[in-house]
């Protein structure tokens, strides 16, 4: 009897390894190779002088070092985490109330499910004709300055591709616009999650609705904040298509808005493999310790 159960748990072990296969093959042809690969040519130097291909050549961690003091990364560090940072934060309070606004059961609001889709039809718009659209709107001659300039708040239009601010701004603003709806939906999910009965609990005691939402709601959501967080920085430090696209890849004014990813596709398409695949490297290891300083900053409490 015990041998029969055995092949019967072995034969069903096994249909479940064949359906892993197809993952299994994805993972290593589209990102084990790839990682292998980068982190190997990080090591040589390995580019285009004219027509004239230089190396590969091996010269250990000289990349590293090159991209390590020469300056530039953390200056492009530093304009990637200033527009995401500038992005996110009134991503996440925009979707924090627009989340505790629907799955309130006390307000009865009318048309949600059409709301809900509205807010994250821009989700679904690709980066590229956001950007091109943003382009087009505070271009010199377009349609925001010829209304600032007809209602008197300027008297000619205003360069909104030549100031650092309004450009790091214009990114930013794309960006939580983007994804403020797939945020409030996970938001969403975290609170129609929480038990009723705590709710109703805290009513009885006589809470108001500002303090369940701080004392009940937030400290519940942790989980779900932490992943939104934690999803939204690597995707910050991958910020690439809107600046790109909206200053043309130069990053300009002054490379002020270049981010790291833009930084490592110049290395690419002028055919640094070298310098590409060790700022790859840094990237990988720079968004590892950043997710766990924020896991390890936001879950103090579940850790202890």
């Amino acid at each position: 009897m015990t041998s029969n159960k055995k092949s019967r748990i072995t034969s069903y072990n096994k249909w479940g390894y064949i359906f892993l296969i197809p993952f299994m093959v994805v993972f290593v042809v589209f990102q084990l190779i790839p990682l292998v690969t980068t982190i190997y040519n990080s090591f040589f130097e390995n580019y285009m002088s004219g027509l004239k291909q230089v190396g590969p050549n091996f010269i250990g961690l000289k990349n590293y070092v090159q991209l390590l003091t020469q300056g530039d990364l953390l200056k492009y560090f530093k304009n990637t985490m200033i527009m995401w940072i500038a992005g996110f934060i009134p991503q996440i309070l925009l979707s924090l109330l627009l989340g505790a606004w629907f799955t309130n059961p006390s307000l009865k609001l009318k048309g949600q499910r059409f709301f809900k889709t509205v807010i994250y039809l821009p989700n679904l718009i690709m980066a590229s004709a956001f950007s091109m659209l943003f382009f087009t709107l505070f271009a010199n001659t377009g349609p925001v300055n010829s209304i600032l300039v007809n209602i008197g708040i300027f008297k000619e239009p205003y360069q909104f591709m030549s100031h650092a601010g309004t450009v790091r701004g214009l990114v930013a603003m794309m960006n939580c616009l983007m994804w403020f709806g797939n945020t409030t939906i996970l938001l969403m999910a975290g609170m129609m999650g929480i038990s009723d009965s705590l709710y109703e609990a805290a009513e009885v005691d006589g809470a108001t609705p500002t303090q369940i939402f701080f004392r009940i709601t937030l400290p519940l959501l942790k989980p779900i904040f932490i992943y939104v967080v934690v999803t939204s920085l690597i995707g910050g430090l991958q910020m690439f298509d809107v600046p790109q696209i909206l200053t043309n890849g130069t990053g300009d004014p002054m490379r002020t808005s270049m981010t790291l990813i833009m930084y490592l596709n110049k290395h690419l398409y002028s055919k640094n493999y070298g310098l590409a695949g060790a700022l790859s490297v840094l990237l990988l290891i720079l968004t590892g310790i950043l997710s766990l300083i924020v896991f390890r900053t936001t879950a103090k409490d579940e850790l202890k």
